[in-house]
C-alpha cells in the first residue's frame, strides 16, 4: 500500500508547504496554512515541446480585432453588471453569504431565458428539489438541463455531449476530480476543478457561471487564485433580514466595474428593480422630523434614498451613537463638525441613524443629508419633501463636492424634486441644470442650517 502524501496549502494564495507554518511564506498571511492529502509525485520529468507554429508574435496594429455577440440573458439587471450580456467562453464567478439568493438567482436566469440551452449543474440539491424550486419561479425556458454530479469528470463529459450554450456550476466547493486526492473544497480541488473549467470554456466558448461560497471574513472560499483565473467576480450582497438586494461587479475584463443591480426577494423569486428610488423614499401623508432625501451614487448608478435620524436625550450618561449601514465613525466626526462649527451640543444626546431598505452607504456625498436630518430630528422641525442633498462635509466646516453631482441633480429632477443642496464649489464644473429643479449651492454647514430653518 502506497504511503499517504500530505502537505499545507494556503488557504488565501494557495502556496504549498511541506510542513505547518504560522505564517505562509509567500503572501504573509497568518493562520491560513491547511493540511491535505496530495497525489503522489511522478517521476516522470517534464519534457520540452514546441510552441505550434501558428501562434507567433504579431505587431499591435497587425491583430484582428473579433466582435464576439453577447449572450442576452433577459435579465436587465444582470446584463447591466456583465456589461451588456454574458461574453462566450468566459468564466463568471458569483460569490456571496449563506442564503442571500445566489442559487435562485443563478438558476432563475437558467429557466428565464428562453430559446437559450443551458445545463445546471447542482452539486448541493438533488433534481428533485431543484423541481421545487423551479416551479416557484416559473419555468420559461424549455431548453434547462438539470444534472445533479459533484464528479467534475462526469460533469464535462455531459457538457460535451449536450452541447450547451451557458453551464452554470452549483457550486465550485462541491465539485472535485480524480486528479486530486483531497476531499472536495480543499484549496487544491478548488484550484484544479476552476482550472479545468476554464480551459474548457475557453477551448469551447461556452460560458460558465460558478457559484463560490464565502468566509467568515467575507471573501470567496478557496485559494485567492480562484479569483485571478476567472474573467467575472460577481458579489451578491445583502442582509437576510431586509428583502433587497445588490449585485455588485468586483472585477469584469469585458466591462467595467461600476454598475450595480438591485433586486428584491418575494416568494416569486428575485424581482429586479429598475428604478432603486421610488422604493427607497418612503412616502407619508405629512412631513416629519429627522427624515431627509439624500442622493448618492453606487458605481455609477445614482439614485435618491430616505435617511432617518432620531436625536434624544442620554438617558444615562455615556449618550448613544447607533448607525444601521453607515460608518460609526463617519457619524462621530460629523458630530463633531456639528458641534465645534455650528456650536450645537451633542455630548448630551443619543443619536441613531437609519437608511431605508436596510441599505449600506459608503458614499461620502451623503454628508450633508445626515447633518440635515440630524438637525431637523434635534430641532423637531421638518425638512421640506421637495428638497434633497449632495455634499460632503470636511472637518473645518466646509461643503465638498460629491462626485457625480450633474447625475445626481439629474436624478432628483427626474423624479420630481424641487430644489437640491449641492456645493458652491461645484458650481463652476457644472453644466445647465435640468429644467423644473433649483440647484441650492453651499460653502459651509451653517449656510445649510439656514437654508433649511430660514
Amino acid at each position: 500500500m502506497a504511503k499517504i502524501k500530505k502537505a499545507y496549502f494556503c488557504r488565501s494564495c494557495g502556496a504549498e508547504s511541506p510542513k505547518w507554518v504560522g505564517k505562509c511564506p509567500a503572501c504573509g498571511e497568518w493562520n491560513t496554512m491547511v493540511e491535505e492529502v496530495i497525489a503522489k509525485e511522478s517521476k516522470n520529468t517534464a519534457t520540452f515541446r514546441p510552441r505550434d507554429q501558428h501562434n507567433t508574435p504579431q505587431l499591435v496594429r497587425h491583430i484582428r480585432q473579433q466582435t464576439l455577440s453577447r449572450l442576452d440573458l433577459y435579465s436587465s439587471e444582470m446584463n447591466r453588471v456583465l456589461g451588456g450580456g454574458l461574453v462566450p467562453g468566459s468564466l463568471v464567478l458569483l460569490g456571496g453569504e449563506p442564503g442571500i439568493g445566489k442559487s435562485t438567482l443563478s438558476l432563475q436566469i437558467a429557466l428565464h431565458a428562453p430559446g437559450i440551452k443551458i445545463l445546471y449543474v447542482s452539486g448541493e440539491e438533488s433534481a428533485q428539489q431543484i423541481k421545487l424550486r423551479a416551479e416557484r419561479l416559473g419555468i420559461r425556458n424549455d431548453d434547462c438541463l438539470i444534472y445533479s454530479e459533484t464528479h467534475l469528470e462526469d460533469v464535462l463529459v455531459q457538457i460535451t455531449q449536450t452541447s450547451p450554450q451557458m453551464v452554470v456550476v452549483d457550486s465550485i466547493q462541491t465539485m472535485y476530480s480524480d486528479t486530486i486526492e483531497s476531499s472536495p473544497g480543499s484549496v487544491s480541488q478548488v484550484r484544479e476543478c476552476a482550472a479545468l473549467l476554464l480551459k474548457y470554456a475557453k477551448e469551447t466558448m461556452i460560458p460558465v457561471i460558478l457559484i463560490g461560497h464565502i468566509t467568515k471574513d467575507g471573501v470567496i472560499a478557496g485559494p485567492k487564485l480562484l479569483e485571478h483565473i476567472v474573467d467575472v467576480v460577481l458579489q451578491f450582497e445583502g442582509d437576510n433580514n431586509n428583502i433587497y438586494r445588490i449585485l455588485r461587479s468586483i472585477k469584469n475584463r469585458f466591462g467595467a466595474t461600476s454598475e450595480i443591480g438591485v433586486y428584491e426577494m418575494r416568494a416569486e423569486g428575485l424581482v429586479e428593480v429598475p428604478n432603486p428610488s421610488e422604493i427607497l423614499m418612503s412616502h407619508y401623508d405629512g412631513e416629519l422630523s429627522g427624515v431627509a432625501i439624500g442622493a448618492t451614487v453606487d458605481g455609477a448608478r445614482p439614485y435618491l434614498i430616505e435617511t432617518q435620524a432620531l436625536v434624544s436625550t442620554a438617558a444615562y450618561g455615556t449618550p448613544q451613537r447607533s448607525t444601521t449601514g453607515f460608518d460609526h465613525k463617519r457619524l462621530n466626526m460629523l458630530l463633531a463638525v456639528l458641534e465645534k462649527r455650528l456650536n450645537f451640543k451633542m455630548y448630551q444626546k443619543d443619536v441613531f441613524l437609519n437608511f431605508a431598505g436596510g441599505f449600506k452607504i459608503n458614499d461620502t456625498g451623503m454628508d450633508m443629508v445626515i447633518i440635515a436630518s440630524i438637525l431637523s430630528s434635534a430641532l423637531d422641525k421638518p425638512i421640506p419633501s421637495d428638497i434633497c442633498f449632495a455634499g460632503e462635509i470636511g472637518l473645518s466646516g466646509e461643503v465638498r463636492p460629491a462626485s457625480r453631482t450633474e447625475q445626481r441633480i439629474s436624478e432628483a429632477s427626474r423624479l420630481g424634486f424641487k430644489r437640491i443642496v449641492v456645493s458652491g464649489y461645484a458650481q463652476k464644473g457644472l453644466e445647465k441644470a435640468p429644467k423644473g429643479i433649483k440647484t441650492i449651492f453651499v460653502h459651509r454647514v451653517d449656510e445649510l442650517a439656514r437654508v433649511l430653518f430660514q
